[in-house]
């Protein structure tokens, strides 16, 4: 089987046919990469714009501002007590002021946990650290009697 001239120029033209068409395949293909990329960065965005603007909403309600001043500033209302619950460390256990909530917040917590917890609230007791004995004081000296004194 001769391979002719026609048949030569036929597939060199085929040839630089296809390879044109691969390198715009390969931009075209890119191009879909990159635009199904900036569609999820616009998704995310404005997921996060609705987020933002609805928290900003929340901001108008009076009492929202409430309970970000008694979360985040431990305000009271007046007539209130506040407190924390400070571990040994130093560090709030629990409790946000005004509040009890948290991990042993009695009234989340079933009949059962809130008995193991206090078993185990009981079996570890609080250690106070020892200080170190106070110098002895010797009694102050007994002040002169007005009789040892020489008036003049």
């Amino acid at each position: 089987m001769q391979i002719t001239q026609r048949a030569v120029a036929l597939l060199v033209v085929v040839g630089l046919l296809v390879l044109s068409y691969v390198g715009t395949l390969r931009i075209y293909l890119d191009q879909q990469s990159e635009m199904a990329t900036a569609s999820r960065e616009i998704a995310d965005r404005q997921a996060t714009i609705a987020r933002l603007e609805d928290e900003l909403s929340r901001w108008n309600d009076p009492s929202y501002i409430k309970t970000q001043a008694r979360e985040r500033l431990g305000w009271v209302m007046p007539g209130e007590v506040g407190y924390r619950v400070i571990g040994s460390d130093g560090a709030v256990v629990s409790g946000e002021v005004g509040s009890i909530q948290g991990n042993n917040d009695p009234v989340k917590q079933a009949w059962y946990e809130r008995i193991w917890s206090s078993v185990q609230a009981a079996d570890q007791p609080v250690v106070v650290p020892t200080t170190t004995p106070l110098a002895t004081v010797s009694p102050p000296a007994p002040a002169p009697s007005a009789s040892t004194t020489k008036k003049r």
